[in-house]
């Protein structure tokens, strides 16, 4: 039996205001009041039989299985919006489609994407995730930032940022009572891995470290996507493996902290990347201009 979709608009609360965990700004975004985002997101939360938001000393928090949700619910709507431009023929003049891996878009590229909107109003940003390789042959996607060596036939690549591996945590773990002083010490602690390309992370950083790499085989977690590891850390529930471009900010806010001063280079980077016959419209200009000027000022 096919299950019943739910409300449209109950997602629609709920996407915005998982997104800015705040009720008060999805209401605002979504033009209707504070108390409409509540009764949509309890009127979604009947429906599913399952609760999406908790409340922790006055700040909002998803669930567990909010968290699993939203990514797919924040690829429908993307894949809505760009279903409908090209229903409509919207003017591709105006319209810049970038794609990117969903780890990235959530921990780096969205909340920067303000201050490219602000500059350049007239173009509208369209983000779509997807971990393989764009067919920029189909026209929807005109560039995508993606994460290698920069070696695609075919493609403008132009080089954007490089990582550094290393372990964060949650500053209440430190202050628990397992001591986590050195990376002996991570033996005690609950590994928390991303699988994907990210399989060989802690094996890389625990022999840089002088450690056995079995270690990281003890009792751990493991996810599909870096942000949801990075979020588990956040929340406590283990050491995660940082990359740069996924933790920078949560360390800068404090929601992370970095136990141990070993960084380990990664041997990649990301690129932004566009079709070789189409790499350079205006659209396409400014937004590489802004993206590279965004990655040199650390913004």
């Amino acid at each position: 039996m096919t299950a019943r979709l739910p409300s449209l608009n109950g997602l629609r609360a709920f996407e915005a205001a998982a997104r800015h965990l705040s009720f008060t700004v999805a209401a605002s975004e979504l033009n209707v009041t504070q108390t409409a985002i509540s009764h949509q997101i309890r009127r979604l939360e009947e429906e599913l039989g399952i609760r999406l938001f908790v409340r922790q000393n006055r700040a909002l928090a998803l669930t567990p299985e909010a968290r699993d949700y939203l990514p797919g619910v924040r690829a429908a709507f993307n894949d809505l919006r760009l279903a409908t431009d090209r229903l409509l023929r919207k003017d591709d003049g105006h319209v810049l489609t970038v794609s990117t891996l969903a780890s990235l878009a959530a921990k780096w590229l969205l909340p920067r994407l303000s201050t490219f909107q602000e500059a350049h109003p007239g173009i509208d940003v369209r983000i779509t995730t997807s971990t393989g390789l764009v067919d920029f042959s189909t026209g929807d996607v005109d560039a995508a930032i993606r994460y290698g060596r920069g070696h695609w036939a075919g493609v403008r690549a132009d080089w954007l940022m490089a990582d550094e591996l290393f372990p964060v945590c949650s500053p209440a773990l430190l202050a628990g009572d397992k001591p986590l002083r050195c990376p002996q010490d991570l033996a005690d602690h609950t590994f928390l891995h991303t699988s994907g390309g990210y399989d060989d992370d802690w094996r890389l950083w625990l022999t840089a470290a002088g450690l056995p790499s079995n270690i990281s085989k003890h009792a751990g977690v493991s996810f599909d996507l870096i942000f949801l590891t990075v979020q588990a850390a956040i929340d406590g529930h283990g050491v995660a493996m940082g990359r740069t471009s996924y933790v920078a900010d949560d360390i800068a806010k404090g929601r992370l902290v970095v136990p141990f001063k070993i960084a380990l280079p990664a041997d990649a980077g990301f690129y932004l990347v566009s079709p070789e016959a189409r790499a350079d419209p205006p659209k396409l200009r400014d937004f590489r201009q802004w993206l590279k000027a965004s990655v040199q000022n650390k913004a």
